[in-house]
C-alpha cells in the first residue's frame, strides 16, 4: 500500500514539475525531501524505492537531452549520481532517526509502567500477599499472558493458572541468567538477583520484553521480595516485643492491683487479733474491709484466669436457649454491689424469644459492662438494660449518664491492658475487663461497638447471632 502511494505521489509530482518546468536543482531538492519523509514516516526499503523512482524520473524529465536515458557529458553524470548518493545517505540518516525516535518511546512507556508496578508493590507489606499478586500485576501493566515467580528460598511457584504448564518447574529451578525464548509460545526466562543472591527466577510468555525491560522489572521485584521479607521479620520481632511488653505490663499491674487488697486485708486481720481498744463499731468496719476487699481480690483473680483463658484461645461456648430479659436479671443481681445507688431499667423487646448462646459468658459480658457504667458514673445516676431483634441478631446495649469517653481513648478501649484517662485518674481497672469482653463476644460470632457523648454519658452495644438453633461449639 505504502509503495502504490509513493509511486503514485512521484508520478503526479513529475508530471506537474515537466508541465511547468520547474528548475531541475529546486525539483532534485524536492525529491530528496520525498526520499527523507518516506524514510522518516515508514522506513528505508520505502525510501530506497522512492529514491530510485525519483532518480529515474529527474534522468528521464529533467536532465538534457529531455525525456531520454541517455547521459552525454560528465556533468549529467555527476548530477545524476550526487543524487542517488544524496537519497540514498539522507535515506540512511532519516531511517535511522526514526527507529531512534521509536525505541525512545518504547523506553518512555516501559518507564511508566515500571513505575506504575512500583508503585503497586510499594502498597503491598505482606510477603506472601505480594508474591501472589506480582504475575498478574506484571502480566496486567506490560501485557504479557503468562507469568510465573519462583521464590528459591521457599521452593514454590506464583503465577495466574492453578497450574504450571509441563517441563516450566525444572526449568525455572536451574535457572541463573536471562535467556530469549526461540518462539513466541515459549516461556521467557530471567535470574531474580539481588547483588550476588540468587532469589529465584521468573518465567513469561509471549517474548514480547526486551531485555532491558525484563532486567529492570527482575531488579523490581527482588528488592520488592527483599523489602516484604524484611518488613514481615520486622514485624515478627516488633510483635514479639509487644507480647514481651504486654506481659511485663501484665506482672506489674497485677502485682500492683493484688498487693493493694492484700495489704488491707493483712493490717485489717493484723487489727482484729490484737483485738485491744477496739470498739464494735470499728470490729465491724474491719470485718466489712476484710470482706470488700476479698471480694476485689478475687475478681481481680478471676479477670486473670478469664485472659489467660482468652490468650490460649481455650475459651469454649456452651450455648443453650435463652431469654434475654432472664440474662439480664441474672446480670443484675450479681452486680448489685456495684449497683448499689444505681436505679436500673431493663427494656426488652415485646418478641422475647429464646435464642442459643453460652449464659455463663454472655452474663460475664454484661457484669463486665454494667460494673464499668456504675463504676464511672456518678452515684445516683440511672443504668438502662435494653435488648432487641433485629437484622438477625440479638442487639443487648448497656447505657450509662456518665462523663463519656475521651474520643483519644476509643480507638484503643478493647485492647489488652489499656486504661483510658479515667481510670489512670481514678485507679479502677486492670485494662482487661473490655478485652475479654471483645473475646467472648468473638468466640459467639458476635461484636460489640461503643457510642458516647463526652458529659453525657456512654452506650456499649454488642450482639450474637440469632439463630433457631445449637449452634456449633467455639
Amino acid at each position: 500500500m505504502h509503495v502504490i502511494i509513493a509511486t503514485l505521489c512521484v508520478a503526479a509530482a513529475t508530471a506537474f514539475f515537466d508541465l511547468e518546468r520547474i528548475d531541475d536543482s529546486i525539483v532534485g531538492l524536492i525529491f530528496l525531501t520525498a526520499v527523507v519523509v518516506a524514510a522518516s514516516v515508514v522506513g528505508v526499503r520505502l525510501s530506497l524505492y522512492v529514491g530510485v523512482i525519483c532518480a529515474l524520473s529527474f534522468w528521464y524529465y529533467f536532465v538534457p537531452p529531455l525525456y531520454s536515458f541517455q547521459l552525454t557529458s560528465v556533468q549529467e553524470w555527476m548530477e545524476l549520481l550526487s543524487f542517488i548518493a544524496s537519497a540514498l545517505i539522507v535515506s540512511r540518516i532519516a531511517d535511522r532517526a526514526r527507529r531512534q525516535a521509536q525505541q525512545a518511546d518504547i523506553r518512555r512507556a516501559d518507564v511508566e509502567r515500571l513505575y506504575t508496578l512500583s508503585q503497586e508493590m510499594m502498597l503491598h507489606d505482606d510477603a506472601g500477599l505480594l508474591m501472589r499478586d506480582l504475575p498478574l500485576m506484571i502480566g496486567k501493566t506490560f501485557g504479557v499472558s503468562d507469568v510465573v515467580l519462583y521464590v528459591r528460598e521457599q521452593d514454590h511457584f506464583y503465577g495466574p493458572a492453578a497450574e504450571l504448564p509441563p517441563g516450566i518447574d525444572e526449568e525455572m529451578r536451574g535457572r541463573v541468567s536471562w535467556s530469549g525464548a526461540a518462539t513466541p509460545d515459549e516461556f521467557s526466562f530471567i535470574a531474580l538477583m539481588l547483588g550476588m543472591k540468587n532469589l529465584g527466577t521468573m518465567a513469561w510468555r509471549p517474548d514480547t520484553l526486551s531485555r532491558e525491560a525484563a532486567t529492570a522489572i527482575a531488579a523490581q521485584v527482588s528488592v520488592a521480595l527483599t523489602r516484604a521479607a524484611a518488613i514481615e521479620i520486622y514485624t515478627r520481632i516488633e510483635a514479639s516485643r509487644e507480647g514481651e511488653r504486654l506481659r511485663t505490663a501484665l506482672i506489674d499491674s497485677l502485682t500492683h492491683e493484688l498487693r493493694t487488697p492484700l495489704t488491707g486485708i493483712r493490717a485489717a486481720a493484723t487489727t482484729l487479733v490484737q483485738d485491744e481498744g477496739i470498739d464494735e463499731a470499728t470490729h465491724r468496719d474491719l470485718i466489712a474491709l476484710v470482706d470488700e476487699e476479698s471480694a476485689r481480690l478475687d475478681k481481680l483473680i478471676g479477670e486473670a484466669i478469664e485472659m489467660a483463658e482468652v490468650d490460649a484461645r481455650v475459651l469454649t461456648v456452651h450455648a443453650i436457649p435463652q431469654y434475654a430479659r432472664s440474662i439480664f436479671e441474672h446480670a443484675v443481681e450479681e452486680s448489685h454491689s456495684a449497683l448499689t445507688g444505681h436505679p436500673v431499667t431493663i427494656d426488652i423487646d415485646e418478641s422475647d424469644t429464646p435464642v442459643w448462646f453460652d449464659p455463663h459468658l454472655i452474663s460475664r459480658v454484661l457484669r463486665h459492662l454494667i460494673e464499668n457504667a456504675a463504676r464511672y458514673s456518678s452515684h445516683g445516676s440511672p443504668i438502662v438494660l435494653r435488648s432487641r431483634n433485629a437484622d438477625s441478631r440479638l442487639h443487648f446495649s448497656v447505657e450509662d449518664h456518665g462523663p463519656g469517653i475521651d474520643a483519644t481513648d476509643l480507638p484503643l478501649i478493647f485492647e489488652k491492658f489499656y486504661r483510658g484517662r479515667q481510670g489512670q485518674a481514678a485507679g479502677k481497672g486492670t485494662g482487661m475487663g473490655l478485652a475479654i469482653v471483645r473475646a467472648i463476644l468473638e468466640a459467639h460470632g458476635g461484636g460489640i461497638e461503643v457510642e458516647t457523648v463526652p458529659g453525657k454519658g456512654t452506650k456499649f452495644r454488642f450482639w450474637v447471632p440469632l439463630v433457631e438453633k445449637q449452634p456449633e461449639t467455639a
